[in-house]
């Protein structure tokens, strides 16, 4: 049985439980469906009596009840959980910051910039200092909390195990470290996965059925997107799309409540702003419309390609005593890169923000989109823990940028910045399998891209059509562990 296949024999075994629970549920309020099944609202409304019509408020589809329907306990619970995943975020963030200030002197601006500034020999010793630490650190960790996980995903996708505190902390604390100092791999996984423990940790705690833990871990999960990144509705839409996998009014309002919450609490640190400034407004033409449609399916192949790989190097990646070794040689293979490429140090946020705003040549884009997958697959191969996030989007806009520089020659018209936020999009939406998130993410992150929103979209859509029809893997679901029966 294929993942996919497991995935679609659990919704429907949650689908049953949901219809048998609504059953027993005497005090809602419930209509006839087409299929004749009862349909119930938990509680029922304050105001019992129907609109002249007669016509039950029932009848929209996302009101359809949901096995983890909200409570006061899970509201209460909720809350905590968003306060808890802000001041994580911030955690990792000032751990980030700290070590990218330690290791090249950044203070403020582009990351990219102050690793420039230093010599080739500065950058590879950085990585290989980052490789000894992270090998021995990830070594030791994993060999005394064995057996324990930090897996949030597949808890929330096959509803087994429960997730480790130790475990996920200092794995998030040695990868904010290890991408500080220059690593290929996305800063957003620690703040995601502590979002994940705690909302983990306070539905245990206070017995939570099966269905409200995991829409609490998956809520806890996009509020640490949201927090870091300060977008709250990206946040929401990825913890309730991708994550939980529904948009039912019931998943939705908490997902944005959490992402909320978490965002304004990470302010106490972090700034109240776009993660990607000065972009200005993007203006529609007909150019990208047509490029759009032509570029969008490449778009979704190449998206298949990028997460077969990750797939193969997260299954295949070291363990036991190789990764004490491991990470130095793929840092320092990373570092001898950057020499030549700066660009690649890092999640790949400055490499995005450089085409975003009509920087770089053909050539260099290109060699860009060929190397960042590299070097993040070495990093993850080597045995190294982080997120896929950034290093997506980044890879998406440099081959946006690239594509659309080829097709300006052809028909001039758009920016290269347009064809960059159009190619991100595009791969996020079909590396994710969450086109609706992605689109959101983009446009949150930019603050920008409302004027070329019809061709984001259209790349977007087919180039996640392409990849669900060709594959239907995403970032997240490729990396899962093996199962075990």
């Amino acid at each position: 049985m294929t993942a996919s296949e497991n995935l679609h024999s659990s919704s429907n075994d949650d689908s049953s439980e949901q219809d048998s629970d609504s059953h027993q549920d005497l005090g809602a309020q419930s209509i006839q469906n087409p299929a004749g099944q009862n349909r119930k609202k938990r509680p029922g409304p304050f105001i019992s009596t129907p609109i002249p019509s007669k016509r039950s408020a029932l009848e929209q589809p996302n009101t359809r009840p949901d096995a983890a329907e909200p409570n006061l306990k899970f509201w209460l619970a909720l809350i905590v959980v968003g306060i808890a995943t802000g001041l994580f975020g911030d955690l990792m963030m000032v751990v980030l910051f700290g070590v990218q200030h330690i290791a090249y002197n950044y203070h403020s601006g582009s990351y990219q910039t102050a690793v420039e500034h230093v010599s080739g020999l500065h950058r590879v010793l950085s990585l290989m200092i980052a490789g000894v630490f992270g090998g021995i650190a990830w070594y030791l960790l994993r060999k005394y909390t064995k057996g324990e996980s930090t897996e949030a995903d597949n808890i929330l996708w096959l509803g087994k195990g429960q997730l480790s505190f130790r475990r996920s902390f200092l794995t998030s604390i040695i990868s904010e470290i290890v991408i500080g100092m220059g690593a290929s791999i996305g800063r957003e996984a620690a703040p995601k996965l502590m979002g994940a423990v705690s909302g983990d940790y306070l539905a245990r705690w206070t017995k939570m059925s099966p269905h409200q833990r995991r829409l609490l871990i998956a809520c806890g999960a996009g509020a640490g997107l949201a927090a870091v990144y300060n977008v709250p509705l990206g946040g929401a839409l990825f913890a309730a799309e991708l994550l939980y996998g529904s948009l039912s009014i019931s998943v939705v309002l908490p997902a944005l409540a959490t992402s909320v919450i978490a965002s304004v609490t990470a302010w106490i640190y972090l700034p109240n702003r776009a993660t990607y400034l000065d972009l200005g407004n993007f203006h529609f033409s007909t150019s990208q419309l047509i490029w759009a449609v032509v570029a969008g399916p490449i778009f979704g192949v190449i998206s298949v390609g990028y997460v077969r790989m990750m797939a193969w190097v997260s299954h295949y990646r070291m363990g036991g005593k190789k990764i004490i070794a491991a990470p130095f040689v793929a840092f320092t293979i990373l570092g001898v890169i950057g020499i030549r490429y700066p660009e690649l140090f890092g999640n790949g946020k400055d490499m995005a923000h450089q085409v975003f705003v009509g920087g770089g040549t053909l050539t260099l884009l290109l060699a860009l989109f060929a190397l960042k997958p590299f070097v993040t697959a070495l990093c993850i191969g080597s045995g190294a823990s982080g997120g896929l996030f950034t290093p997506t989007l980044s890879t998406g806009a440099v081959l946006g940028g690239a594509m659309g520089i080829m097709w300006s020659m052809l028909w001039p018209g758009a920016s290269t910045g347009s064809y960059a936020l159009i190619g991100a999009a595009a791969i996020m939406g079909s590396g994710m399998q969450a086109p609706f998130a992605a689109v959101v993410l983009v446009l949150e992150l930019t603050h920008t891209g409302f004027g070329i929103i019809v061709p984001l979209m259209i790349a977007t859509v087919l180039a996640t059509l392409v990849a669900k029809t060709i594959d239907g893997y995403s970032i997240y679901s490729a990396r899962l562990p093996e199962i075990e029966y």
